[in-house]
């Protein structure tokens, strides 16, 4: 098995131990996101609607770096700090999987990195 990391500075550099993505084979698993802005390094303020889209867009840089597109997307997890933003995330997120959205769970968490309100991960195809 071989495995490559995969890093953009288009994305929020990796802030402990860990790659930001790992290609294996016609993978890649890409680590949690949090609503850093890759230009500025400061945290995107407010609510889990706003928060979501910026993961989002950290989550499609970091794919298109791994040769992927949200469109490959199989599988993600969202971790909300509070489910009663789950419809706030939910609306921007369907927007960013409009068609055969991926496999997906959502879970409350006691607290994310940051005391942010969303951290998403997922796995996503690559074309061979």
């Amino acid at each position: 098995m071989s495995k490559q990391a995969i890093t953009t500075a288009q994305a929020p550099a990796a802030i402990g131990p860990y790659s930001q993505a790992i290609r294996s084979g016609n993978w890649v698993f890409v680590s949690g996101q949090i609503p850093l802005d890759p230009a500025t390094g400061r945290l995107v303020e407010g609510d889990a609607a706003l928060q979501t889209e910026r993961v989002l867009r950290n989550l499609a840089a970091i794919l298109e770096a791994a040769g992927s597109s949200l469109a490959r997307v199989v599988k993600t997890t969202v971790y909300l700090k509070d489910l009663g933003e789950f419809a706030r995330m939910n609306e921007v997120y369907a927007r960013f999987f409009p068609d055969c959205p991926p496999a997906r769970a959502t879970v409350e968490v006691a607290r994310l990195p940051r005391d942010v309100s969303v951290e998403i991960e997922l796995v996503a195809e690559v074309e061979g």
